[in-house]
């Protein structure tokens, strides 16, 4: 870098008009003579030994024994060498390709020091070792057509206006056109390579990575664009950066591998020629790193020392190029790259050529930067069949700050912290997160008919909740409801063995007979009200509940009407009373009070009917089928008014005449009958009106059940009692037992046998 200033400096003084070396370098190379050189910069040697600078005399000239001097023969290097010689040989006997024009060249080894590459560079731009001739302004005719090399990120014979064509310079800030317009290369930018390693990160879930770079382009560019790629990619976040010396400073190297300690990244990416780290990784036994490097240090051969597998075993890198052996073929495209470019300028037509007064480039007088048009277009098709050309720019460890969220939760970011440490908090109820890994700061809400699962991880299908025949008090409701029916068949069996006896001719046989088969009817009924609630059941069930109760209570009414018009009729004067209650007027007041109610449950139908609807307000994790009546109520309120007004008339009448002789009890009976009925149904409203969703349900046909059992056996048990278990009280001695009842009773039988 000295140097470089030296020679900035001296190309920028009146005294100088070219640029002069003040000794000679011998440097170590390779040379080949040709009508066009091309020159060349490789890694040969890995080391150098430097003089004792003391400022106080004129350093020493290298020698053999004294002075620079390189080391660690490097093969790699020599057979990149080899490969240019290789491909200038095999131009030159192509008659295809430069015809009448020899290529040589002149290489030097850089001996992987930047000092002594930018020697080699204004060597090959002197073409002695003495003196520089060409000028600041780029003018001039340089020695060599172009350079191939160097391996170093740092632009060197760019600097000095040189064409290069790189064959491992990797830094994308090589790609800047306004800075570098001679710089070519025929390898991928960092830029791609920074870009794979996000790739492999993500590939195995590495979110929080150490980086070390060389403190030169190659590794401060490389790091620039880590940090910028890294965070939008999702590909995580450098916990820590760290610039390793390039000479030996044994307490900055401590401290990086201090920070590397103590950090709880677990994966370290490596852009260096070299890790001169590792001897202190070593030293401090840091074990449980997973290294990648980059394409740089991939083909070091610490990376293949034995004692160091303990530390440096399962070691990534980009290192392809190695393995193939692609290195070497990037040398050879660089050379063929200028020859094509050399040879298109050459054919060249005078007149029509491309740069002022349509001239034409020529060797005599070649300037670089008339090859650099040529090259900048260059496509050519290498003899192993790659197309070559340049764009306008020529189960494995973790190493995360926070674990990647598990299925089932979402990232709560860490106040103060980078974006790659989080906290895992779980989804709410009814929203999922099904994906590992994903960087989501919020849960995904299931639709509508769906719910979380336990963990959070996927939806379900919500749970359904009806009055069911399968559960326990849907199988309950349904054997009382049945049971009910089979007790109304066997009454009504009894009724019809025994209908020429007193007790069921006294009474009213007939109304007796619709009693029950109407009290069958509520039984079944019920039943509409278990299962899956669809539209036909919703219309139905209330429609025929409502009607089979209104019939149920007819009767009840009619038949207290005739109780006390025949006990009117019994008194003197009173017989005009019963031709009221003949059996066609009995017949039509129950069906006219039926029909009532049918009309009315037909114009709720039509109006606002009943519908069914999947209720998700009662339980998140459930739909709850019913029918709702919501907009409907009065339809409802109406059908449950009317039987309510018949059940309490009924009752009003049966208690007026509660005063009968004890031997006719039939008011008594009904009176208690009614009491139960409007009791149950009083109960009933403000139970079904607090009872969500299938317990609704339930209430309503626990309702139906209580009531209709409570009037079968109010009315019908005494009766059933004395038909079976007292046969002598079910004559007509019993009931005719005092004068009275023996002409309630006549009354009764006479009106029976008048309905026949």
């Amino acid at each position: 870098m000295i140097l470089f200033s030296y020679v900035s400096s001296a190309l920028s003084s009146p005294l100088y008009p070219s640029c002069r070396l003040q000794g000679q370098f011998h440097l170590n190379g390779m040379h080949k003579a040709g009508d066009v050189v091309l020159g060349g910069l490789f890694e040969m040697n890995f080391f150098s030994t430097h003089p004792d600078l003391s400022f106080t005399s004129e350093p020493q000239q290298p020698t053999l024994n004294s002075g620079i001097l390189c080391v660690s023969f490097d093969v790699i290097g020599f057979r990149l060498t080899q490969t240019m010689a290789f491909a200038t040989e095999e131009i030159n006997r192509n008659s295809n390709l430069l015809p009448n024009v020899t290529l040589g060249y002149s290489v030097y080894d850089n001996c992987n020091k930047l000092g002594i590459g930018f020697r080699a560079a204004l060597s090959l731009a002197s073409g002695l070792e003495e003196q520089v001739t060409l000028h600041k302004t780029c003018v001039g005719t340089p020695p060599v057509l172009g350079i191939v090399g160097d391996s170093s990120s740092t632009p060197l014979s760019c600097t000095l206006c040189f064409l290069q064509v790189s064959y491992f310079s990797t830094c994308s800030c090589l790609s800047d056109r306004q800075k570098f317009p001679s710089f070519f290369r025929t390898i991928p930018s960092d830029a791609f390579q920074v870009h794979a390693m996000i790739q492999i990160l993500k590939y195995f879930g590495w979110t929080w990575a150490g980086l070390l770079i060389s403190d030169d382009d190659y590794g401060l560019h490389a790091a620039q664009s880590f940090q910028t790629d890294l965070g939008p990619s999702g590909g995580g976040c450098l916990a820590y950066t760290e610039i390793l010396p390039w000479s030996h400073n044994p307490a900055e190297l401590r401290r990086i591998v201090d920070v590397m300690k103590k950090s709880t990244a677990r994966v370290v990416i490596v852009f260096n020629v070299l890790c001169n780290a590792i001897v202190q990784v070593v030293r401090q036994n840091v074990t449980g790193l997973q290294w990648m490097a980059s394409e740089a240090w991939t083909s070091a051969s610490v990376l293949q020392t034995p004692h160091l597998m303990t530390y440096l075993g399962g070691t990534l890198g980009i290192f392809w190029e190695y393995t193939f052996r692609c290195r070497f073929y990037n040398v050879y495209k660089a050379v063929y790259a200028l020859a094509y470019a050399l040879d298109e300028m050459l054919q060249c037509e005078p007149g029509r050529g491309p740069f002022s007064g349509h001239s034409c480039g020529n060797l005599q007088g070649l300037e670089p930067w008339q090859l650099v048009y040529y090259l900048q277009k260059v496509n050519f098709t290498t003899p192993f069949g790659d197309q070559v050309s340049f764009d306008e720019n020529g189960d494995p460890p973790r190493s995360v700050c926070s674990e990647s969220c598990p299925p089932g939760t979402r990232m709560a970011r860490k106040k103060g912290e980078p974006e790659c440490c989080f906290d895992c908090i779980s989804c709410s109820e009814g929203k999922i997160s099904n994906k590992t890994g994903e960087y989501s700061m919020e849960c995904t809400s299931c639709p509508e008919d769906f719910w979380s699962s336990p963990q959070r991880d996927y939806c379900v299908p919500k749970k359904t909740e009806f009055l069911s025949y399968h559960e326990p008090l849907g199988i309950c409701l349904t054997t009382t409801s049945l049971l009910g029916t089979f007790t109304c068949a066997v009454v009504l069996g009894i009724f019809i063995y025994h209908r020429r006896t007193p007790i069921v001719r006294a009474n009213n046989s007939e109304l007796s007979f619709q009693l029950l088969l109407s009290l069958k009817l509520c039984f079944l009924c019920s039943l509409l009200f278990i299962g899956r609630p669809r539209l036909w059941t919703c219309q139905l069930r209330h429609a025929a509940f409502g009607i089979s109760f209104v019939l149920c209570v007819s009767c009840i009414l009619v038949k207290t009407m005739v109780v006390l018009a025949v006990f009117k009729a019994s008194k003197p004067g009173g017989e005009a009373s019963l031709k009221w209650f003949g059996a066609l007027q009995q017949r039509g007041t129950v069906f006219t009070l039926t029909c009532i109610q049918a009309a009315i449950c037909t114009a709720w139908l039509v109006s606002a009917s009943p519908a069914p609807h999947k209720n998700i307000q009662y339980h998140n994790d459930k739909i709850v089928y019913e029918c709702v009546v919501v907009g409907s109520t009065i339809g409802f309120a109406v059908l449950l008014g009317y039987i309510g007004l018949l059940a309490i008339l009924s009752f009003l009448l049966a208690f007026l005449a509660r005063n009968l002789p004890d031997n006719f009890n039939e008011a008594k009976l009904i009176t208690f009958s009614m009491l139960i009925f409007c009791a149950v149904w009083v109960a009933f409203v403000p139970a079904y009106v607090s009872s969500p969703g299938k317990y609704a349900d339930a209430v309503e046909v626990f309702a139906i059940l209580a009531s209709s059992f409570g009037l079968l056996v109010a009315l019908f048990g005494p009766k059933c009692y004395i038909i079976l278990m007292r046969p002598e009280r079910n004559t007509k001695k019993w009931h005719f037992s005092n004068i009275f009842c023996q002409k309630i009773n006549q009354e009764l039988i006479n009106n029976e046998e008048k309905e026949r």
